[in-house]
């Protein structure tokens, strides 16, 4: 009985581990990218999925509103948080910006582009009205006074508007509202008819990037959309996604999700609309949200208001913004594990601004929770020592009768009170905590470029010491993700974890299941090499405390 519990618990832990490390699904090869050419660039951005309708007329230009001839323009918008770059062609956002967040842990590392987080592609946001006699609407130059807009930290919320008037008598205003502190932006779409025939068509926001190439095993990557109230993900190597993903429903958001940044498009009204996807041999990955049917009767007009988010995958941001655009995040099967954490962790880094030290205080207080546990799980595993002699007794006693060895074993175990599976528990109870940390650590952008000290300046990346002069010298390490360097955190969190073991009472007679336990510290500490310095930092944290609380316990007994 006891030598089944023990090897079914440590290939459980085995398995869990090699399941997070080799079998977690990784990020699928990114396509090549090649240049969009214009027919792709339309092709990513599918056409109404509306009713064909009678074709609105041209009017003559005497007709129509005199607006002045637009000439194709670049506007720069500067806040606090982001710089970003608006065309007047469709209106387009060109190029967006983050000031807080580069590519890299170095200083003078480029500022991350949300219209090129793949390094490629254009036309990468814009929201236009269509109808199926003017399918070429997103190419529509339209008119703009200003040339810029900048925002200070304390200036009010500034506006920049683009106007055009079609030649099939549709006149639209876009007009985009700017905060100086959020990453939100409020944008009203005001559509008028100065035709003298009914115009049906639909508002149609789209989004497009090239998936980059280089993410996290645990990330996702690709189109989301909160469809009927439940999360929707298409990553770029899903078959629908390939074939086209068409769905319908209630819409409550269309987004790009990257590994830590977010490009969303929210509907004020969620009335129902219509969703198409797609990715093209170019590596584009297109999603365009559709409105229901508007109608612009003869001389009539109709708005529509629309909240984008461009900006970091923050749980408390998206929170804030609403909409339910918090469920883009998702901790996994233990998630309700894993907000928790993250609410403690931002919680303790605000008084100690270091996120190191926030996981060192929420280890303390996990193990805190845990101590009675623990300490009960030592002396279960002190008292089951103590029966060894007896249990070898009844092996070689019964060793022709494992079922009688079975039930004499049972009984030695009522008589002196003791549960096998006491040692065994505190361990099993941690582990949904371990996974919850795994895939915070792995996807908190809170933890992204975070520094800890010295070495580790990333806390969601593997901790590599001298990575800089052994990635230049050595071009591969068996079982190390580039870059290459010293894990010296996972190392001494090998060793420590070796000198648990070796403080934790033996409860085996078997000399093969001693040596499996043995095993255990390298086979760890070699499956930690990859993962995030934060997990590392952790475990090696946890291994310490259990050190010191096995030594009082074992002092306290002598």
């Amino acid at each position: 009985m006891e030598k089944r519990v023990v090897i079914a618990f440590v290939l459980s832990m085995i398995v869990m581990v090699i399941w997070l490390f080799v079998f977690a699904p990784k990020p699928p090869k990114a396509p090549p990218q090649e240049e969009v050419t214009p027919m792709e660039k339309e092709k990513a951005v599918p056409e109404s999925v509306g009713t064909p309708i009678a074709k609105a007329p041209t009017l003559p230009k005497e007709e129509l509103e005199i607006l002045p001839k637009a000439k194709e323009k670049k506007i720069e918008v500067e806040t606090p948080l982001y710089r970003a770059v608006f065309t007047n062609v469709g209106p387009t956002v060109k190029s967006f910006k983050l000031k807080k967040y580069r590519e890299t842990t170095e200083s003078n590392s480029p500022m991350i582009d949300l219209a090129h987080l793949g390094k490629s592609g254009e036309d990468f946001l814009k929201i236009d009205f269509n109808h199926g006699s003017n399918p070429e609407t997103h190419k529509t130059l339209y008119n703009v006074d200003v040339e810029s807009i900048s925002l200070e930290p304390d200036s009010a919320p500034q506006e920049l508007t683009f106007r055009a008037v079609r030649p099939d008598g549709v006149s639209v205003d876009q007009t985009f509202r700017f905060y100086p502190d959020k990453y939100q932006i409020d944008l009203l779409i005001n559509l008028g008819n100065q035709s003298d025939n009914q115009i049906q068509g639909n508002l149609r926001a789209h989004l497009q990037n090239i998936p980059t190439k280089d993410r996290g095993r645990l990330s996702f990557v690709g189109v989301a959309l909160l469809l009927n109230g439940k999360l929707e993900e298409l990553e770029p190597d899903d078959k629908e996604i390939k074939e086209g993903k068409n769905l319908s429903g209630q819409i409550g958001w269309v987004a790009y999700e990257d590994e830590y940044f977010m490009s969303a498009i929210v509907p004020d009204e969620q009335e129902g609309g219509s969703f198409k996807g797609g990715l093209l041999p170019s590596g584009v990955l297109g999603a365009t949200y559709m409105t229901p049917p508007i109608t612009l009767h003869p001389q009539g007009q109709a708005s529509s208001r629309f909240t984008l988010y461009l900006g970091p995958r923050e749980l408390s941001l998206m929170k804030e913004l609403g909409k339910q655009l918090d469920l883009a995040i998702n901790f996994g099967f233990f998630d309700i594990i894993a907000r928790p954490m993250l609410y403690a962790l931002r919680f303790f880094n605000k008084y100690v601004k270091n996120y190191g030290v926030s996981i060192i205080i929420i280890t303390i207080l996990i193990k805190i929770l845990f101590w009675p546990l623990t300490h009960k799980s030592y002396k279960s595993m002190k008292e089951m020592q103590k029966l060894q002699p007896l249990m070898k007794k009844i092996r070689e006693k019964y060793k022709h009768d494992k079922q009688q060895m079975n039930k004499e074993t049972m009984a030695l175990y009522k008589t002196y009170k003791v549960n096998p599976m006491g040692g065994c528990l505190p361990m099993a109870i941690q582990i949904p905590v371990f996974i919850a940390l795994y895939n915070l650590f792995g996807k908190s952008i809170e933890l992204r470029h975070a520094p800890f000290i010295s070495w580790i300046d990333d806390l969601s990346a593997p901790d590599r010491a001298l990575s800089d002069f052994l990635s230049t010298h050595i071009t591969s390490i068996p079982l190390m993700d580039p870059p290459y360097g010293i894990p010296v955190l996972t190392l001494l969190m090998g060793a420590t974890m070796f000198i648990t073991q070796k403080m934790t009472p033996m409860t085996m007679g078997d000399p093969t299941q001693a040596k499996i336990m043995q095993f255990l510290p390298l086979f760890f500490t070699f499956i930690f090499i990859n993962f995030p310095s934060g997990l590392v930092l952790y475990w090696l944290v946890n291994n310490i405390l259990q050190i010191g609380q096995q030594y009082r316990i074992k002092k306290s007994s002598a």
